[in-house]
């Protein structure tokens, strides 16, 4: 079983976003390192107002986005696939 946690890296200790209550005390980790979130909107056509705009009116789209029913489309391609 994986389990993939958000967290940050500060002063040689990783801080998880939140603690996962189903897992044993002690147990193996794999931790990865994430580039800076950052997104270079020229090579998407849009400048920072347009970015800011657009996040706005999709702002209400993300409760359903992150919703665990919507993990289903994130397997989407792999299910047709089994079809």
């Amino acid at each position: 079983m994986l389990t993939a946690i958000q967290g940050v890296y500060r002063d040689g200790k990783v801080i998880l976003a939140t603690i996962p209550s189903n897992l044993r005390e002690e147990m193996a980790v794999i931790v990865t390192f994430l580039a800076p979130n950052t997104i270079d909107l020229r090579t998407r056509g849009i400048d920072e107002a347009q970015a800011t705009d657009l996040r706005a009116r999709l702002a209400i789209f993300a409760e359903d986005w992150t919703s665990p029913e919507m993990d289903a489309y994130d397997r989407y391609d792999f299910a047709k696939a089994s079809l």
